[in-house]
């Protein structure tokens, strides 16, 4: 890739006039400000520049480059360019062949997925978050050991056991209908759930001043210093929304062109409407996502399945029973518990998914270490059906991995762990109560009479992003919206709305069981127009 920084004729006088200006002159102020305003485009031409170079580098280190490499030095040797000006030839073949799309689409999730919230050291000493962090490796570390005693108990290994032929060959005759393959389960139990998660995060003490503990209201994550939007800046984030847009008659002929460009942030683009088209949203999500299959992704996947066929562990188990106790018996998703069953042992297996997580696990050379599975997290009570809602947009199984792993990846691995990240799950908590107390008073007063703590009744909502509780099409139009705005911020506000339209007859319970019952049932939720109404109002 070849990076430009081109001057107009006037700007190049200008700066050399500078040099010929006496600063005692009165318009000598001026062309000193071009001076100034010219080296600082230096100064972006040459972080551009060394950007350009990391990404580069970080390109030679893809699977796929081997592939782009190939396909560039086949058109250098093709008619299409001309050794005595290859440069421009070359550049031109590559953008008639369609590969510069694809070279941007690589650039574009390399940018994406390498900016991070918390790239910068702070000392533990000055930094408020730092308990926060801590608390995150205790519980990864806390999971870990409860899975390692499973497997004590049990007699186990948690990295697998060789398959006897038997069963081997059993697994492989059943590997399309999962459902009938015959396992005791009888003793195995999810290593955690929702509830333990958020039990931990309302144990957690921060550090706060002596001066604000009369002042600030008692919500539970109030002391946890993390920057959350108001409603107003909520407004200017999904303000697309917002717009006045009624021409969506042909809006499935605009998709089928937008997907023709194969270009990822014009997919993305797509998305922010909330209207996809149903037969079109599995294409899109994947050019988002950047989770097209190529070659390497098909051998890799058959290496996960050989996995399966060959190793059994104590994961296994845990996969069996989750879509046992979930998908089963969800009547929208039961009829996909066999894909389930393939998708979440690969899923297990993956080393991968470790590899691009980087999740930190202890923060002692003395503690003892305790392993994870290959994928590097422990799964819990529920993780399938993050999985289910993509069985359907994808009849192979394949793409269906991988664009569920890269959704994983992006976002959901967020909300199921103790981080500091804007969009994790401790701060969607923490908006979720701002915005709850500062727009519906009257129900955060009631709760709080109740002494009821609001998160207890969303928080099964905000960790699973509502899959098993809102409809399939519209928990796919809310999934449309984190891709097409990359945020997951939706889920609190949405969750919000739900006890807004809900406020009076919360009003009129007062035990956490007949809240529960009143929250169980979402199926009348229309995504799309609650959310346009709530961002609409003054």
């Amino acid at each position: 890739m070849l990076v430009r920084a081109n001057k107009s004729k006037d700007t190049e006088d200008i700066t050399s006039s500078t040099e010929l200006a006496d600063p005692a002159e009165p318009g000598a102020i001026y062309p000193l400000a071009v001076r100034d305003r010219s080296f600082m485009e230096e100064l972006k031409d040459t972080s551009i520049h060394h950007t350009a170079l990391r990404l580069a580098e970080d390109v030679k280190t893809m699977k796929l480059y081997g592939n782009l490499y190939k396909m560039v030095q086949k058109l250098s040797c093709s008619p299409e360019v001309d050794k005595d000006d290859m440069k421009q030839t070359l550049e031109a073949a590559i953008k008639a062949n369609g590969l510069e799309i694809e070279i941007r689409n690589v650039i574009y999730h390399l940018i994406r997925n390498s900016v991070k919230s918390d790239t910068r050291p702070t000392p533990a000493s000055s930094d408020p978050l730092n308990y926060l962090r801590r608390a995150g490796i205790q519980w990864e570390r806390r999971v870990r050991k409860s899975l390692n005693s499973m497997c004590s108990e049990s007699k186990a290994q948690l990295h697998g056991q060789m398959r006897t032929a038997s069963d081997r060959e059993e697994i492989l005759s059943k590997w399309d209908e999962l459902s009938t393959y015959q396992i005791d389960l009888s003793n195995y139990r999810p290593v955690y759930a929702p509830k333990d998660l958020l039990d931990v995060l309302l144990s957690l003490k921060g550090p706060m001043k002596q001066d604000e503990t009369d002042f600030l209201p008692k919500w539970e994550f109030s002391h946890i210093s993390l920057t959350v939007k108001n409603l107003f800046e909520l407004r200017v984030h999904f303000s697309e929304l917002l717009r006045n847009d009624n021409n969506f008659g042909d809006w499935s002929t605009t998709c089928q062109k937008t997907l023709k460009t194969r270009h990822a942030p014009l997919c993305q683009q797509a998305l922010k409407k909330g209207v996809t088209p149903p037969p079109l949203r599995g294409a899109l999500w994947s050019y988002v996502l950047g989770s097209h299959v190529e070659q390497h992704h098909v051998e890799h996947w058959e290496a996960l399945r050989q996995s399966v066929l060959t190793n059994e562990s104590i994961v296994d188990k845990l996969v069996f029973k989750d879509v046992q106790l979930t998908a089963t018996n969800d009547d929208r998703y039961f009829v996909f518990e066999d894909v389930l069953y393939q998708i979440m042992l690969c899923f297990s297996r993956d080393t991968e998914i470790s590899q691009l997580i980087q999740v930190e696990f202890t923060n002692s050379a003395k503690a003892k270490q305790y392993e994870g599975p290959p994928c590097g997290f422990v799964p819990f009570h529920g993780i399938c059906m993050l999985a289910a809602p993509f069985c359907y947009l994808y009849d192979n199984p394949v793409s269906l991995y991988y664009t569920f792993r890269a959704f994983y990846i992006r976002y959901c691995h967020r909300l199921t762990t103790i981080n500091t990240h804007p969009q994790g799950i401790v701060s969607l908590c923490l908006l979720f109560e701002k915005l709850l107390q500062t727009h519906e008073p009257q129900l955060w007063s009631h709760f709080r009479e109740l002494q009821i703590q609001p998160i207890r009744v969303v928080f099964k909502w905000l960790m699973r992003a509502f899959s098993g509780h809102l409809p399939p099409e519209q928990l796919l139009i809310l999934w449309d919206l984190i891709l097409g705005y990359d945020s997951l911020e939706i889920l609190s506000l949405l969750a919000i709305i739900i006890l807004s339209f809900r406020r009076e007859s919360l009003m009129q319970v007062t035990s956490v069981e007949n809240i529960e019952a009143i929250l169980s049932d979402l199926s009348s939720v229309k995504v799309l127009p609650l959310i346009q109404l709530t961002l609409s109002r003054d």
